[in-house]
């Protein structure tokens, strides 16, 4: 594959820079923020998601007769790459996850009513398939659906909805059949997220970002919310966790944080030398540096495969996200140890090395590792689907 990007992609990303800068905002803009500066969870991020949409970016890759443009996987790779670059919020659950599916596997009725509220940045969702024994184990979840009429009956716990307490609109994943086989017997629903039935209480992370436990009690959701055929689901949510393994973890941040630290690491002197004539600290740069470079072209590979059509690519979805996410933490653990005691300072302490980043860092990648399927479900994907390897080896 050419890892080099066209004349016109690079024109793309020139307009997107160019956008970025007109419309740069602190509200809406914060790398400190690492991994959760994608969500939209404000008024000025949703504003700013809109203008998005007005630009036709929201649906870059989505069929024309749904709104979008149909261009390349590309483009909306370095869009997302650009947003992430800024700390700015990125096309993810809508776009991706909800849209996707729902262009590929949805009702008429669900195509209608929230395609074009998508590409407007009109309506958010948050994902429930976690629960609080099926983490990265989606097939394990229990969360009960039962026949009631023309529709169904929810009741059970989500866990780790990071989006619920500002989403309007719940993608949940619900065992229709509970005599059926692991993977077999879940759908998928779509449920207001100000149903009575719904309570939302607050998990506050490490990184001092809000996720959520999500109680469904009584819940009932019509026929018409259900997404693609009964007892489909773990269909679809596979083929969304590829993408969201992908969009979830971009590479920009990591180029960004590296960055930081080659600065401090340029400037800093410590016992009367300057920092980069040291030579371990020169060596552990140099081989960041070209881990970075790994972690690139696997996302590229990602994207190439991608655009091809065909299956999924799995496989390197999830080469992807491991080692984009372990090497997150490797970096993350080195900004700590270059930069000394201080660098234990809470981000935006001025006077602290790199300015208090890798602190947070050091807190927010341990999170990464875990979202998306945890490296441990990557390392398993990976030696079923791309070494062909048993599933008990």
């Amino acid at each position: 594959m050419d890892f080099e990007f066209s004349p016109e992609q690079l024109a793309f990303v020139e307009e997107v820079e160019r956008f970025l800068d007109e419309h740069d905002d602190p509200e809406v803009f914060d790398v400190t923020r690492e991994n959760m500066a994608q969500i939209v969870d404000t008024p000025a991020r949703r504003a700013f998601m809109a203008l998005l949409g007005e630009q036709g970016w929201l649906g870059i890759t989505w069929p024309k007769e749904y709104g979008g443009t149909e261009g390349d996987g590309v483009y909306e790779h370095l869009l997302n790459e650009a947003l992430a670059r800024r700390g700015g919020p990125q096309i993810g659950k809508g776009v991706g996850i909800v849209g996707k599916t729902i262009i590929r596997h949805g009702s008429e009725k669900l195509k209608q009513e929230f395609l074009p509220k998508i590409l407007r940045n009109e309506v958010e969702f948050a994902v429930g398939y976690s629960e609080p024994n099926a983490g990265s184990d989606a097939a394990s979840m229990q969360l009960k659906a039962t026949r009631d009429g023309d529709g169904w009956r929810l009741n059970g716990q989500k866990t780790w909805t990071t989006s619920a307490h500002f989403a309007e609109w719940y993608w949940v994943g619900a065992r229709t059949d509970p005599e059926a086989a692991k993977h077999a017997g879940i759908t998928l629903f779509l449920v207001p997220l100000d149903h009575p039935g719904i309570t939302v209480k607050a998990i506050w992370t490490m990184g001092d970002e809000r996720t959520n436990e999500v109680y469904l009690d009584e819940v009932w959701v019509s026929d018409d919310y259900v997404v693609g055929e009964l007892n489909h689901g773990f269909q679809y949510i596979s083929e969304a966790l590829d993408l969201e393994r992908f969009t979830m973890f971009t590479f920009s941040p990591i180029a960004q944080r590296l960055d930081v630290l080659c600065d401090y690491v340029a400037h800093a002197v410590r016992d009367g030398r300057p920092l980069r004539d040291d030579p371990v600290v020169r060596q552990r740069i140099a081989q960041l540096a070209t881990q970075a470079e790994v972690a690139r072209v696997l996302g590229l590979a990602f994207v190439n495969k991608s655009s091809k059509g065909g299956a999924a690519p799995t496989a390197e979805a999830s080469a992807y996200k491991l080692y984009a996410t372990e090497l997150s933490k490797r970096l993350a653990s080195a900004s700590m140890d270059i930069g000394g005691p201080g660098a234990q300072l809470r981000v935006k302490t001025t006077d602290a090395p790199m300015e208090g980043r890798a602190e947070s860092t050091y807190r927010y990648t341990v999170i990464d590792t875990i979202g998306g399927g945890t490296s441990e479900i990557q390392k398993n994907i990976i030696a079923r689907r791309k070494l062909g390897l048993p599933k008990n080896f």
